[in-house]
């Protein structure tokens, strides 16, 4: 019998595995799909929360570990895989922010580099931005990394560890007990382990209530779309930086790539794109940056993400059930709080002292 059976391929599922492989464990993840395919790839790759000042403290705890853990998993990735998942801390610009005391307060607080500049410092950084804007926020320290290219070169390692067994394609049906153990109901047969985590994102709570538990996740669909640009003459990208306005988002890649996200959809587990959410985001893009009016547009496309009470997630073990364990409910931080929400989990399982108090996690 393995030490560990993870259900849920996206990254933390990945990440917890890899965490648990280098500490000498056997893990084997399950996965309906393919690994890092789901809310994982279908997200921006902000390495914070949108507006990081609006939500609960145990939210920032967080998101503050997992930043600065970020850059060195990128290089390691780079180095170990060959595939890279393209961190770049280039600094967010945030335009019309109502309540801009608010997050002065956060930052002196937090230690946060954000402040307000003018319309000169602006366009000097992102000339292609519209015209008009007088002032924004600014914080140098933000970062972002491509989300598609962070889950192919997690999954790369993962297949590199002898000590880890990927069975991808594989739907998970129910959670059955067995005695005082759960078993793990595969559409290939029964798996089991000693200890059983759940990273399965939106999904989560449906396989809980096949036990009879109702855990408070649910999906949370969203939208995105990328554009498609040409580099200047002097090799300059249209976009630079992550700009954020009115609660969208315009996020470059190195490649010239320009992604505009995101919606905020009830609508259960469908994942079907729409016109509606086309025209909202397409307006959105281009009212912060008309030149993409000029350009293609890619691809546009649909996750759904795991909502759950002010968007804390739930990390720890499940209540009266021996060996089992949960890690859901990121909301849309997932990919923002992966590297702490993992080492978090993985500290209580290997009864290490952990990075961060459990307690406000725990279901």
């Amino acid at each position: 019998m393995n030490d560990f059976l993870i259900v849920g391929g996206g990254v933390i599922g990945m990440m917890t595995a890899w965490q648990l492989a280098d500490a000498g464990h056997k893990v084997t993840l399950v996965e309906r799909g393919q690994c890092g395919r789901e809310a994982s790839w279908a997200g921006g790759g902000i390495v914070s929360p949108l507006y990081p000042w609006r939500h609960p403290e145990s939210i920032s705890r967080l998101s503050r570990w997992s930043e600065g853990y970020y850059p060195g998993l990128a290089k390691r990735l780079l180095a170990e895989t060959g595939i890279d998942p393209e961190y770049r801390q280039k600094g967010l610009l945030y335009l019309r922010v109502e309540d801009e005391a608010e997050a002065t307060e956060w930052a002196r607080r937090m230690g946060k580099p954000l402040e307000r500049v003018g319309a000169n410092f602006l366009y000097d950084k992102e000339p292609h931005l519209a015209p008009g804007f007088e002032d924004a926020l600014w914080m140098p320290t933000l970062g972002s990394i491509r989300n598609p290219r962070l889950g192919q070169a997690l999954r790369a390692k993962l297949q590199s560890l002898p000590q880890v067994t990927l069975r991808e394609h594989v739907s998970v049906e129910r959670l059955r007990r067995q005695g005082g153990d759960i078993q793990v109901d595969t559409a290939e047969g029964p798996l089991t382990a000693a200890r059983i985590i759940l990273c399965g994102g939106a999904w989560t709570g449906e396989l809980l209530k096949t036990l009879g538990l109702d855990l408070p996740v649910h999906p949370v669909k969203g939208q995105m779309m990328v554009f498609k640009t040409p580099l200047s003459s002097d090799g300059r990208l249209l976009l630079e930086r992550v700009v954020l306005a009115d609660g969208r988002y315009l996020i470059p890649r190195a490649d010239g790539r320009v992604l505009i996200g995101s919606t905020l959809e009830q609508a259960d587990f469908d994942k079907t794109p729409t016109d509606q959410a086309y025209a909202s985001l397409y307006e959105s893009a281009v009212a912060m940056l008309p030149a993409l009016a000029q350009c293609e547009v890619e691809h546009h496309w649909a996750g759904l993400r795991p909502g759950s009470p002010q968007g804390i997630p739930f990390i720890g073990p499940v209540p009266s059930i021996r060996g089992l364990f949960v890690n859901a409910g990121h909301y849309r931080n997932g990919l923002v709080l992966a590297p702490a929400a993992t080492r978090l989990l993985v500290d209580q399982l290997l009864r290490q002292a952990p990075i961060l108090d459990p307690a406000p996690y725990h279901w």
